[in-house]
């Protein structure tokens, strides 16, 4: 099926929902979409995704709605227009800079940005995915951040994004440190499964997880006991932004907002340690517009606005 833009409207406006997220791709399988069993699709799960009760859900890796980076940024202002008004963004694991320096194009042509852009990095994981896949396909998280943060910088469009930073984040440190590298939130998911009661079966897709987490057999998910699992992601959730503020604090700062790249340190070698504003080239903002960096030449001037593909003739 297509984008049914009448259906979207109708579930985008519940109150329920905070923000609408476009996935392009993920950390776990980059380049691949996704595959729902029929056997996992009961009731519930077919009501919500428009489907009969037993049927396999097929995601295709790529969208139907755009095919270029101007498609992705008009979609993501018609998805905003069609709910109302409520925060879209998209979330992606960086492959190709060119291709990210393409969206950047496209938002600077159109005058128009996502609310927010999610950056998984390659160490994020699915109990479902391929291996290989997993261990070897994507940027990791520390690169692709910061490459997302200087690419908006550099096009001028920094302070109208919020940057997210996904991919093994679970304790205060990781937060501390994803906002060094230039993100303005984070995001758990693993740190979360494993709260609720994730034993790393690596039989999600199954349907026989053997602690209830992710299957929708009323006999295996007795496992989950909701009345005590909640507290615990609760209690987890609290206890790590409490790490997280504790060496903001021990830090001497005020707030996060306080936190940059000279603020986070790598140790060199055995006698010296630099700061990440060291290690790292950082742009000034619309650097990419007026005098792209060495570095950045190559993959600024073979992108293009209308493909994602190649400007291969320069």
């Amino acid at each position: 099926g297509g984008f049914d833009a009448a259906r979207f409207a109708e579930r985008a406006v519940d109150p329920q929902v905070k923000a609408i997220s476009i996935k392009v791709s993920q950390g776990a399988k980059p380049g691949l979409g996704g595959l729902l069993p029929g056997a996992k699709v009961n009731d519930e799960i077919a009501e919500a995704r428009g489907v009969a009760i037993g049927t396999t859900v097929v995601s295709p890796p790529t969208h139907r709605a755009f095919d270029t980076p101007l498609g992705l940024v008009d979609y993501v202002s018609e998805l905003r227009r069609l709910s109302g008004g409520k925060p879209v963004g998209f979330k992606l694991c960086i492959g190709s800079r060119r291709e990210f320096l393409a969206v950047c194009k496209a938002m600077v042509e159109r005058d128009s940005t996502p609310d927010f852009i999610i950056v998984d990095g390659s160490e994020g994981g699915t109990g479902a995915g391929p291996v290989e896949f997993e261990d070897h396909v994507g940027m990791p998280l520390t690169e692709g951040l910061m490459f997302v943060h200087n690419a908006l910088v550099g096009t001028g469009l920094r302070d109208r994004v919020k940057i997210g930073a996904s991919g093994k984040v679970a304790t205060g440190i990781d937060i501390v440190k994803r906002i060094c590298q230039g993100a303005d939130f984070t995001l758990a998911a693993r740190a979360m499964m494993f709260a609720v009661g994730c034993i790393q079966a690596q039989t999600c897709h199954t349907n026989t997880c053997p602690v209830g987490v992710a299957t929708q057999d009323p006999w295996r998910a007795r496992a989950l006991v909701v009345d005590d699992k909640v507290h615990r992601v609760r209690d987890f959730q609290a206890n790590t932004v409490n790490s997280a503020q504790q060496i903001v604090a021990s830090m001497g700062l005020d707030s996060f907002d306080d936190l940059t790249p000279r603020k986070l340190f790598r140790r060199v070698d055995p006698q010296v340690t630099q700061t990440y504003a060291e290690l790292f080239e950082w742009l000034e903002p619309g650097a990419l517009l007026a005098m792209p960096p060495e570095g950045w030449v190559r993959d600024w001037t073979t992108a293009s606005p209308e493909t994602f593909e190649p400007k291969l003739s320069l």
